[in-house]
């Protein structure tokens, strides 16, 4: 039973969440961005409802992930004033790190909700939700092998840098061409270059900063209560 919860919870995640967003671009192009957001967040905290397991620790789990998706949407707003280095995917992977794959999600995906409160809401938030949850899945799924040292942190932070801008890579272009081609696409991803290097070095900061205190809080918490 816990397996199956476990596979519908990825499908939800891995292909009905971009399903949605695509399907909603295409339909609407930059309208009902708002519509998408939401159901991409029903849909992120219904796969989050299915991996919990029975027991009074739910209550507490859903609290820390609260915490770091306040931590995340925090560390946005305080870097806001350099451009494009911003401790969110840091916090989303060592959610994902430490609570799993589904909790990496939709810490990733609350995040870009919430903060974009602030900073703006828009066609770019269902994109958005979907690639800093997507970061964390893949942190949840991988986290034996990320967090083995400072190394494979940094490699993945690196990593997790280029794969947010190649995705939002993909909204942009949608956005200039009213649909997809492939030559504005890599032309898209040479042009943002800097960018992805600034998404690069900033996750490696934050991860290489924030993994080790952070962990070792969110691992006392897990023995305290109980957290699978």
């Amino acid at each position: 039973m816990i397996r199956t919860k476990k596979i519908i919870s990825l499908i939800l995640l891995c292909a009905v969440v971009p399903a949605v967003v695509i399907i909603f671009y295409s339909a609407f192009q930059n309208e009902r961005y708002d519509l998408a957001a939401v159901i991409v967040a029903l849909l992120s905290t219904a796969a989050f409802v299915l991996s919990f397991e029975k027991g009074s620790q739910n209550v507490k789990l859903i609290a820390v992930i609260a915490v770091m998706t306040a931590l995340s949407v925090a560390g946005r707003f305080i870097f806001s004033p350099i451009p494009f280095f911003k401790p969110v995917t840091a916090v989303v992977i060592i959610t994902a790190l430490y609570f799993g794959s589904e909790a990496g999600y939709i810490t990733g995906a609350f995040s870009a909700l919430l903060s974009n409160f602030y900073f703006g809401q828009g066609p770019w938030t269902p994109f958005q939700m979907m690639v800093w949850g997507l970061i964390g899945l893949l942190a949840g799924l991988l986290a034996r092998y990320i967090i083995k040292n400072a190394l494979t942190l940094a490699v993945w932070g690196a990593l997790s840098g280029a794969l947010f801008s190649a995705m939002m890579d993909i909204w942009t272009t949608l956005w200039m061409e009213n649909g997809f081609n492939i030559g504005r696409y890599f032309a898209n991803i040479a042009i943002s270059a800097p960018i992805t290097a600034v998404y690069a070095v900033s996750n490696i900061i934050f991860l290489l900063i924030l993994t080790r205190p952070i962990g070792k809080k969110l691992e006392r918490l897990k023995t305290k209560y109980g957290i699978s």
